[in-house]
């Protein structure tokens, strides 16, 4: 009975295991004749359940202001060079940028002191004396510490600076091209625009000397001794000497996809020269370097050029100043541009813009070229000394007449003409026609020599010397 109980029960599971068997597999068949002849119709296992895709990492970018970059801050305050240890004040003249983020506005204020006031050469000494010059002016350098934002955060800097600029002029190689820009490109460089404005507003806020301040000026150099000082609005390039950090900022794959593309035509860029340029030295082919101070965005404010890209190109002419005051030329090409990631791009610019001091008697061409001129005044002051000198030799005294009323005057002017006031002091007291025509002919003979017979002189664009340049199309 137990046997036949074992044989019911195991052919009771038999079947029952045939029967799901085949169930299963008719629901694994397709049900229509649809879904037998079209295999994808036909269902397909499920696969596990993941978790979506991760979008683009955002990307950290480092704010940090290399070494090496130059703070170009304006004296607020007259400072005398007397002392090691002055305190100078000043502001910032233009924004530094790190990478597309305006990290030291214009306007912000800089603290410093007279780093080092160098000792005057017995050669340059005697000159100066034989020039009736007995207090020559010191080589000096200033060190800025501190720098404090307009909201009151203080930063602790490195710098030196060496002898500033007191009159800085902005030459541009075609106003009329500059004033045509088109709306796009005043689109794109909207940034560039706004520095433009915080440094005119903090420009305002530094008092330079007027031109009754300049006039005094002017009489104390006559003097053979005088204090040194440093004027308000005098501008000094202060080169960090360790890195400036400003932490981190993030940005998504889209807000970079523009970077290191072409920038629109007619694009202007400021950036500033990493190494001095000068056509005494410069040769066809030299190559020049710079970079990148302001950074550039499209029209659509997409970012092109962070700061500190890098624009290279090279000198296409340069002669230098020879005999006869014959004045040098440089004229150079900018051919390639690269961002800090190292995205490069062939472009064809040139140079529209650059600042000198006003000293430097320099101007560009409507192509970018650089060349040095020479005041017409030279004709003037040259025929006014030689005038005196003739004057002052007339031999109308030495025949044993007596001087006219105008005679101390022309002694005075001749001994002015060879040496300035001391001069003009020995020329009226010495009563010596012999002196005074000496003094004349000394003064003549060296406005001469200086204004038409020396060697002129050269283009020279200093490093860091802030430049713009408008690239016009891309090279193929």
């Amino acid at each position: 009975m137990s046997s036949f109980r074992c044989f019911l029960a195991i052919t009771f599971l038999l079947i029952w295991s045939a029967a799901a068997q085949a169930q299963s597999t008719e629901q694994q068949q397709p049900s229509t004749p649809e879904q037998r002849h079209d295999p994808q119709l036909v269902p397909r296992p499920v696969a596990p359940s993941r978790a979506a895709e991760p979008g683009p990492t955002p990307q950290e970018i480092e704010l940090t202001v290399p070494s090496g970059t130059p703070i170009r801050i304006a004296l607020s305050k007259r400072v005398r060079v007397g002392h090691e240890g002055t305190p100078v004040e000043g502001r910032v003249t233009d924004t530094v940028y790190a990478f597309d983020q305006p990290v030291i506005p214009a306007g912000s204020r800089a603290f410093g002191h007279v780093a080092r006031i160098a000792p005057i050469s017995g050669m340059r000494r005697a000159m100066a004396i034989a020039d009736a010059d007995f207090s020559p002016s010191h080589e000096y350098m200033l060190a800025f510490d501190t720098i404090v934002l307009s909201s009151g955060r203080r930063i602790r800097v490195v710098t030196i600076a060496s002898r500033g600029s007191a009159n800085v002029v902005h030459l541009v190689s075609d106003p009329a091209r500059a004033a045509k820009k088109s709306a796009a490109a005043q689109a794109a460089q909207s940034a560039q625009q706004q520095a433009i404005d915080t440094y005119h507003q903090a420009m305002m806020e530094i008092k330079t000397p007027g031109r009754m301040h300049r006039f005094k000026q002017y009489l104390l150099a006559q003097s053979p001794w005088r204090r040194q000082y440093v004027e308000p609005g005098t501008r000094f390039d202060a080169s960090l000497k360790l890195p400036l950090d400003f932490g981190k900022t993030i940005r998504v794959a889209g807000q970079l996809r523009s970077v290191g593309d072409v920038p629109a035509p007619d694009t202007t860029i400021h950036a500033r020269l990493v190494e001095e340029i000068s056509s005494a030295t410069a040769v066809r082919g030299s190559p020049i370097e710079a970079v990148i101070t302001q950074p550039v965005f499209n029209a659509g404010h997409q970012l092109v050029l962070p700061a500190n890209s890098r624009v290279f190109g090279e000198v296409t002419q340069a002669k230098p100043a020879g005999k006869l005051h014959h004045n040098g030329e440089l004229r150079v090409v900018f051919q390639r541009i690269a961002t800090p990631g190292g995205k490069a791009q062939s472009m064809q610019g040139s140079l529209e813009g650059v600042e000198v001091d006003r000293g430097a008697n320099m101007k560009l061409d409507s192509e970018g070229g650089a060349h040095t001129t020479d005041s017409k005044s030279r004709y003037v002051s040259t025929g006014l000394a030689v005038v005196v000198a003739a004057a002052a030799a007339h031999p109308e005294s030495d025949s044993g007449a007596p001087d006219g009323p105008a005679d101390p005057a022309v002694r005075t002017a001749a001994g002015g003409s060879g040496f300035k006031l001391v001069g003009a002091v020995l020329g009226l007291a010495s009563h010596s026609k012999a002196f005074s025509s000496a003094l004349g002919i000394y003064g003549a003979a060296t406005s001469v020599y200086s204004h038409f017979l020396s060697r002129g002189k050269d283009v020279v664009l200093p490093k860091d010397t802030p430049i713009e340049i408008t690239f016009s199309e891309r090279v193929h």
